[in-house]
């Protein structure tokens, strides 16, 4: 094993290696003991004790870390690295009132088109329910018919969800026609109220306690939509009769 000794000074420190690592930086790992100074020259010994060189001009400890300690020819001595500044993180982004709105506005219009697409279901002559989607395709074929009707067609081909097509009769087609026009007007007038409802509120809390199936308040009613809602109001109350009647 290696030994270092420092001029002036019998000591005699076994190291288990010694190496320059940068241009003015000489690093010495010790086996054990460790000089307390580092004044004079380094003499460094073989394994034989053998003086093999002597360093001279590193007095000066650049950085000590107990059994490795780094010396420098320059006077230059290790800086740690200042601590990072705190981060402060950022505030929670908060969105305007128009993004708020436009968002809104967006789930409104998706609930809207998910509820017509999603169809009627029609009481047909014969006692029989049926249920019919109400899709952009749909709508253009069922609305179709209504040519196939004006010119006094009597049998009309169509099909209701998941059926086979076959015939309806004028009566029937009229019904499903009727009832799927109601259906499309009715909800997108609600939706247009709602999108009204939605440009009128002021503030964030009003904004979120809007959602499909909400009660308008009248301000924002169109005389459409007021319509719709007396005629609704007015076949809740013919069932509700009807059903005091049969008991």
């Amino acid at each position: 094993m290696e030994k270092i000794k420092l001029s002036g000074s019998d000591q005699v420190y076994e190291i288990r290696s010694i190496s320059p690592i940068a241009a003015h930086i000489l690093q010495i790992v010790f086996a054990d003991a460790v000089p307390e100074s580092w004044s004079g020259d380094i003499e460094l010994y073989t394994a034989g004790d053998v003086l093999a060189t002597t360093l001279t001009g590193w007095t000066t400890v650049y950085r000590d870390e107990g059994q490795t300690v780094y010396l420098s020819d320059d006077g230059s001595v290790y800086v740690p690295p200042a601590d990072p500044e705190p981060v402060t993180p950022p505030e929670p982004y908060e969105p305007t009132l128009v993004e708020l709105q436009t968002v809104k506005k967006h789930e409104i219009s998706q609930a809207c088109e998910q509820i017509i697409y999603a169809g009627i279901s029609v009481a047909l002559a014969d006692g029989t329910v049926e249920h019919f989607a109400l899709t952009e395709h749909d709508q253009l074929n069922l609305f179709g018919k209504q040519a196939q009707l004006a010119a006094g067609i009597e049998q009309l081909e169509y099909h209701s969800d998941g059926r086979p097509c076959r015939y309806y009769s004028a009566a029937d087609m009229t019904t499903i026609i009727t009832k799927a026009m109601w259906h499309v007007s009715y909800h997108t007038t609600y939706c247009n109220a709602l999108n009204m409802w939605i440009s009128g509120a002021q503030t964030a809390e009003e904004i979120q306690q809007i959602f499909y199936g909400a009660n308008v308040p009248e301000k924002y009613q169109s005389e459409v939509l007021k319509a719709y809602l007396l005629q609704i109001a007015s076949m809740a109350g013919d069932d509700k009769n009807a059903t005091q009647t049969t008991q």
